[in-house]
């Protein structure tokens, strides 16, 4: 049978489960890592005498960095294989947090944030595919959803460690305890990650695909469709660029984009914006951590409601109400457990954004594209998240509010839902579906 119909197809697997397990856990180390920053942002702000411009290019640093590894290291995962970029990904990763733990001024920070920024571009884009390639179409959305769990636990954790490490070690603390939570990832991905079955199969590697097939505890014979063992390695940009994809990749970038600032506007400037709405340093801790809690709870939602809700329409909806609570969560400063209660909404609404936007994505392209696809939509989108922090920045030192910057940031998450309408899934992507719609008609069929 075809790999990729038998993976489709068949229940999943205990060692599927683990790979997915392991996904989670590097995107925690993701999530760990982006928002060390703006946990630590208030202790080296003190250290450096900062201004809010410089601390809004330190908090976009690791953004940047990310834009510049999905764009430049996701094609080199479709040509050499995902598992070996990934593990790639983590060295670069370990550098940057080591590196960063030492910096004496603002400018050898910066540089240390963005070359971390470049080690977790890399690991979003090849896990991403990973976890949608490794997961059957019953559970593709609830596998993806688990996965993108792990960034609101990674960085709930990073605040809790903030709030307890910093006063007695140092801001330094934060990111050598980040280094040595990759160096973990790093030996898990050597034993227990494997190599794609779909970039193994469309270079017609047939044994290593019967090895990992084994692997899986998927018994009998096992081959490559003519499909994939014909399709040649295409990891230039343009592909996606052209006639036949134009449309729905320019209309992911936009979403992504859009989501993407919505999202780090809220995880890097909370902590900061709460204390400068009256709250204390460790309100505005909690403020964030708060953020980071419900963005593992809404990825789970996520998840769960694909298995019967359409996916697109799902994100569409999650992210018309994430509007509406980024303004409720600062309309509430004046009653900080209502606002908690609201930052979990806003959280879990945000990250359900992402994970839908990881979950669409790799459904839009064919195998051979698909970590180029994913790659160049989260290195693109990384304008969005870029953009969000260093103009939040300049916007604060002019004097804007608060409640003005929420407000502005709710309304650009609204127009997310616009870009959406009309994305479809690849009619010969690994999900064998025609459209979306399509998709969704047979994921109901595999749940009955």
């Amino acid at each position: 049978m075809d790999i990729r119909q038998l993976i489709d197809t068949t229940r999943m697997g205990g060692y599927q489960w683990l790979i997915i397990g392991l996904a989670a856990f590097l995107n925690a180390l993701d999530g760990y890592d982006l928002v060390a920053m703006a946990f630590t942002s208030q202790s080296v702000s003190a250290d450096f005498g900062l201004s809010g411009a410089q601390l809004g290019w330190l908090l976009s640093a690791a953004l940047i960095g990310i834009g510049v590894g999905s764009i430049i290291l996701a094609p080199l995962a479709d040509r050499f294989g995902r598992r070996r970029l990934i593990i790639t990904a983590l060295l670069i990763d370990l550098v940057g947090l080591t590196c960063s733990s030492f910096a004496t001024n603002f400018e050898t920070l910066l540089a240390f944030r963005a070359l971390t920024g470049i080690g977790v571009g890399g690991i979003l884009a090849c896990v991403t595919v990973v976890v949608s390639e490794y997961s059957n179409l019953r559970f593709r959305g609830l596998a993806m959803s688990i996965y993108s769990a792990g960034y609101g636990l990674g960085a709930s954790l990073c605040g809790v460690l903030a709030a307890q490490a910093i006063p007695a070690y140092g801001w330094q603390s934060v990111f050598i305890t980040g280094a040595g939570l990759t160096l973990l990832a790093l030996a898990l991905t050597l034993f227990f990650l494997p190599e794609s079955v779909d970039h193994l199969a469309a270079r017609g590697r047939t044994e290593q695909v019967e090895a990992v097939a084994r692997r899986l505890g998927k018994s009998g014979p096992v081959t490559a469709s003519a499909k994939q063992a014909g399709e040649q390695p295409r990891t230039r940009t343009r592909e996606i660029l052209s006639s036949g994809y134009l449309g729905t990749t320019l209309k992911l970038w936009v979403a992504f984009s859009l989501i993407t600032f919505g999202f780090n506007f809220a995880n890097q400037w909370t902590p900061q914006l709460l204390t400068e709405s009256g709250l204390s340093a460790q309100q505005g801790i909690i403020g964030g951590i708060m953020l980071s809690f419900g963005g593992t709870i809404g990825s789970l939602i996520y998840g769960a409601l694909t298995t019967r809700l359409h996916a697109r329409r799902l994100l569409i909806a999650f992210s018309l109400l994430s509007a509406v609570a980024l303004v409720a969560f600062i309309s509430a400063t004046d009653l900080p457990t209502l606002m908690f209660a609201a930052g979990v909404a806003v959280g879990m609404l945000l990250n359900g954004c992402v994970t839908g936007m990881y979950t669409i994505t790799p459904q839009a392209y064919p195998a051979a594209l698909r970590t180029t696809g994913v790659g160049t939509a989260i290195g693109v989108s990384r304008a969005g998240a870029v953009i969000a922090p260093i103009a939040v920045g300049y916007l604060f030192d002019a004097g804007w509010s608060p409640v003005a910057l929420y407000l502005s940031a709710a309304v650009i998450v609204a127009l997310a839902a616009v870009a959406l309408i009309g994305v479809r899934a690849h009619s010969g992507s690994h999900d064998r579906a025609g459209s979306a719609d399509a998709l969704q008609e047979r994921e109901t069929v595999a749940a009955q």
